[in-house]
């Protein structure tokens, strides 16, 4: 399964081409070569709580994306806005994802219980925050990414449970 992936990084210096956006080529080796997915939108947007909802909105019903990964805005600074922008778009939220890249990322690293992001389902989408650091998206994302097949599959209709066969 080729799952359609999109990419959302929110930064202001990376909106205003200051900044080389490391975290989304991260997420993209990551999805391409361990998750076998296609990326088929990649975005930068300000940290402005407007623009992020309009590309997530986008993502998720005009390039129809399986799975959405965000990058910044989801720490604790007064510009991190991208889980209350999220929060406003998904329709049901997925704690554990959240909660276990947290726990795992902390018993290395106890700055992550400082990470804010959520995960959720829009419609037949997972949208998933990640840090803004390369190596917090690599630690967070790698907490999920056994999981990532399955919960795709679930909100996509896909799946097949061996047990009700």
């Amino acid at each position: 399964m080729v799952w359609r992936t999109a990419i959302l990084t929110a930064s202001d210096k990376g909106a205003r081409g200051e900044r080389e956006d490391t975290s989304a080529q991260v997420i993209r080796e990551l999805i391409e070569e361990e998750l076998g997915g296609e990326i088929v939108e990649y975005r930068v947007v300000p940290d402005e709580p407007d623009e992020i909802i309009a590309a997530l909105i986008e993502m998720t019903e005009y390039f129809n994306a399986d799975l959405v990964l965000t990058t910044g805005g989801t720490e604790l600074a007064q510009r991190d806005v991208t889980p209350e922008a999220t929060r406003r778009v998904i329709q049901r939220e997925v704690p554990g994802m959240a909660e276990a890249m947290r726990a795992t990322v902390m018993k290395k690293n106890r700055s992550a219980m400082l990470f804010r992001g959520i995960c959720g389902i829009r419609e037949r989408s997972l949208i998933v925050n990640l840090p803004g650091t390369p190596k917090g998206v690599h630690e967070h994302l790698a907490a999920i990414m056994d999981q990532l097949p399955e919960a795709l599959l679930m909100i996509t209709g896909q799946y097949s449970n061996p047990d009700e066969r």
